[in-house]
C-alpha cells in the first residue's frame, strides 16, 4: 500500500522504520490469534495536537473501519503517502486505506463547504473513491456559515471584555 508516514519528524515512519515495522507485526499478530478481531482506539487526553492523526494513520493500514467520532476542521493534520501530502480536517486520515471503510460520527461537526473543499484538494493529489468509503453519521452536526460568523463576533467580544482590543 505504498510508504505512509506522518510529516512530524518524531513520527516520519520513513525515518523511523522499526517504528512502523514493530506496529504492522503487532497488528498482525493480533488479527492472527483466536478472536484476533480487536477494536484499537486513539484517544486524546489532552486540548489537541497530541498526534492522533499520525497514530491513526500508522493503524489505519491494517483497520477495516476508521471512525472519527468527535471535533470539527478547526484542526488537522497531513500525512505523506508515496511522497504526496494529503491534509485532513474532517476526513479521518484512515480514508486514504482503499480497503478501508471510514465513518465520521455523530459528535462530530461539519461545515459542508469545508468538507467539499477538503475533499476536492485531496482528489487532486490523489484520493480516489472516497465517496463509496466515507459514511457520514445522520445525527452528525451541521454547521453553517453564520454560525461561524455568530462565533467570530463572540470572540471579538470576549476580547474587547478582556481589554485586549
Amino acid at each position: 500500500s505504498g510508504t505512509r508516514a506522518a510529516v512530524a519528524a518524531s513520527n516520519d515512519r520513513a525515518s523511523r522504520p522499526a517504528a512502523g515495522a514493530a506496529l504492522g507485526v503487532g497488528l498482525k499478530r493480533l488479527r492472527s490469534e483466536p478472536g484476533g478481531n480487536r477494536v484499537m482506539v486513539v484517544l486524546g487526553a489532552q486540548w489537541g495536537d497530541e498526534g492522533k492523526g499520525k497514530v491513526v494513520d500508522l493503524l489505519a493500514t491494517e483497520a477495516d473501519l476508521i471512525c472519527r467520532c468527535q471535533g470539527g476542521n478547526n484542526a488537522g493534520h497531513t500525512v505523506v503517502v508515496d511522497g504526496k501530502e494529503y491534509d485532513f480536517h474532517l476526513f479521518p486520515s484512515g480514508i486514504i486505506n482503499p480497503k478501508a471503510v471510514s465513518f465520521i460520527g455523530n459528535g462530530v461537526v461539519i461545515h459542508l463547504p469545508g468538507l467539499f473543499e477538503e475533499a476536492e484538494k485531496n482528489e487532486k493529489k490523489g484520493l480516489k473513491d472516497w465517496e463509496r468509503r466515507l459514511i457520514i453519521s445522520d445525527r452528525a452536526h451541521l454547521v453553517f456559515d453564520f454560525h461561524q460568523a455568530v462565533d467570530g463576533l463572540q470572540e471579538v467580544q470576549r476580547q474587547v471584555q478582556e481589554g485586549k482590543k
